[in-house]
């Protein structure tokens, strides 16, 4: 079996956009890897903490903060 992981970085204004507009992208987004071959897995979102700058406290300093992206994996059969 291969893997494809592939970042899921919606193109539309999430904040003005509907929850129609965002079940479309994702389904266009997979149609396009199924008519290369690859079959749709899961979605998977991966956290990571990133450190502030200067530090937390002082002139210039900022917090650190978790962020998360989502991936989609696909498998194909070698």
């Amino acid at each position: 079996m291969e893997y494809k992981v592939v970042p899921l970085e919606p193109s539309f204004d999430v904040k003005a956009s509907t929850s129609k507009d965002a079940s479309n992208y994702l389904e266009k987004f997979i149609n396009h890897y199924d008519n290369e071959g690859w079959e749709y897995v899961r979605v998977e979102v991966i956290s990571t903490y990133l450190s502030g700058d200067n530090g937390c406290f002082g002139l210039g300093g900022t917090p650190g903060h978790t962020t998360t992206k989502q991936m989609v994996v696909f498998q194909k059969q070698k």
